[in-house]
């Protein structure tokens, strides 16, 4: 089948739109993430300060342990973040597969089903990665309410 026409090619673009759905999601959950990342480099530097300013042997060792937490959290903020802009880009190549196998009338089904699972593992592998330090900023925040 040629396509000539803009009828023609209409249907072949709202088929293969459907993931600008799950990228808008995951952007505003990328948007979070980088805020959250941000804030806990933030600080993290101001911890750094406060060290530098020669803070009490016990008041130093709790700063420390903070900062610590911090530079943990940010790996793992760094991995989701990571993750959730590999499920964008996963989105745009199915979004990319869809048209050109709606288009070209090729039989792409397998590397679409493939690509699909593939963003949807990242997503979740994202997510794990974002409850992991919710979890690390609590014990930073439990550590500091003690001092």
């Amino acid at each position: 089948m040629t396509i000539n026409t803009v009828s023609q090619l209409l249907p072949i673009l709202q088929s293969s739109i459907g993931p600008v759905i799950l990228i808008s999601g995951v952007g505003l959950l990328l948007l979070t993430l980088t805020n959250r990342f941000g804030r806990m480099l933030d600080r993290a530097r101001q911890l750094n300060q406060e060290l530098r300013s020669g803070p009490a042997a016990d008041k130093a060792e709790a700063i420390r342990t903070q900062i610590a937490i911090l530079l943990r959290r940010a790996g793992i903020l760094r991995l989701s973040i990571t993750l959730g802009s590999v499920t964008v880009l996963l989105a745009a190549v199915l979004m990319l597969l869809l048209f050109l196998g709606a288009w070209q009338q090729l039989e792409l089904g397998a590397i679409i089903a493939v690509v699909f699972c593939v963003a949807l593992l990242c997503l979740i592998g994202s997510m794990l990665a974002f409850i992991l330090d919710m979890n690390l900023a609590l014990k930073a925040v439990r550590l500091e309410v003690k001092l």
